[in-house]
């Protein structure tokens, strides 16, 4: 067991959540842990549905290593304002409302933090971090992509399924939840099986959601679905990826069944500054919530690569 184990069900005490306002004044959910001694900052950005409770476990990992760590929920998820009249659905209309966030928060955070600045994205969020880097509107030290969503899954193929999703968007209310629910369609389909095989870690999050209910999100909109086709489907197409040159880690799972690990490393392979790491068949989606000979492999990785890169 992790000897930060104990912070995965308790805010740290000398840990702040509070909440941020966007340019257009939409209510974001904020947390801050500062270290005593900062050796930089991290910022971490969770995927579609979570909150940053999940990952309160590796954040006392980097906490200890002398890091200031902050994170915030995206908005539409978590504790920050819904985007939908159905608040269990994740809906989307544009993700450029997300960058957008991400730069505001990214450009007063840098003035408060000590450097070097680093960010960290999970998932939805490791897409929406390297859009924001290639878009240049974040200009980090070091950034670290844990299972991006950089190419989607899909029974049907990525072109075939973004097809569907903008048909279906067109076709009924944008906002309509895309299934009944869980992370992907499926009756049939074990969550925790696509996301950890660790039960104790995987508990953690329904753990949280029963102490904060309106913390919890159901499936994604129609219209969350298409943009998520089309935004990845956009970037693997961007000639702007040659020229981010951040000094990148990205860490992939190949048996990933809710991202598509293919598309990321040929991404990662076109990127001037990127080290790619793959994980076998031993690891689902959440690798910093997975089983300890999973989880301590990624953060091993994460620190060393912080301690050769992550310079101001």
């Amino acid at each position: 067991m992790s000897r930060h184990a104990a912070f995965r069900r308790a805010i740290p005490a000398d840990a702040c959540v509070s909440t941020w306002y966007a340019a257009d004044r939409w209510p974001i959910r904020r947390f801050e842990w500062p270290a005593a001694k900062p050796r930089g900052a991290i910022l971490f950005q969770t995927g579609r549905g979570d909150v940053f409770e999940k990952y309160l476990e590796a954040f006392a990992h980097w906490h200890d290593a002398g890091w200031s760590v902050s994170a915030f929920d995206w908005r539409g998820q978590g504790g920050s304002g819904r985007l939908s009249a159905n608040r269990n659905v994740g809906h989307a209309d544009d993700f450029a409302a997300w960058t957008a966030d991400l730069s505001d928060f990214w450009r007063s955070w840098v003035a408060e933090q000590h450097g070097p600045h680093v960010v960290i994205g999970h998932s939805m969020g490791g897409y929406l971090v390297l859009r924001a880097l290639v878009d240049r509107v974040i200009d980090a030290d070091a950034a670290v992509l844990v299972a991006p969503m950089l190419g989607l899954r899909s029974p049907v193929g990525a072109r075939a399924g973004g097809w569907l999703a903008s048909l279906m968007r067109r076709a009924g209310d944008p906002a309509r939840a895309a299934w009944k629910g869980g992370e992907k369609p499926g009756a049939r389909v074990d969550r925790q099986s696509i996301l950890t095989a660790d039960a104790e870690r995987y508990s953690d999050e329904d753990w949280w959601y029963a102490q904060s209910p309106e913390l919890r999100l159901g499936p994604p909109s129609w219209a969350w679905l298409a943009e998520a086709f089309a935004g990845t489907q956009a970037l693997q197409r961007d000639l702007a990826l040659a020229r981010m040159t951040t000094p990148t880690l990205m860490l992939l799972a190949e048996r990933d069944a809710l991202v598509d690990p293919r598309a990321a490393a040929a991404i990662g392979g076109r990127l001037p500054d990127a080290e790619v790491i793959r994980f076998g068949a031993e690891a689902a989606h959440e690798l910093l919530r997975e089983a300890d000979p999973v989880r301590d492999r990624a953060l091993a990785a994460i620190d060393t690569f912080l301690a050769q890169r992550a310079h101001a």
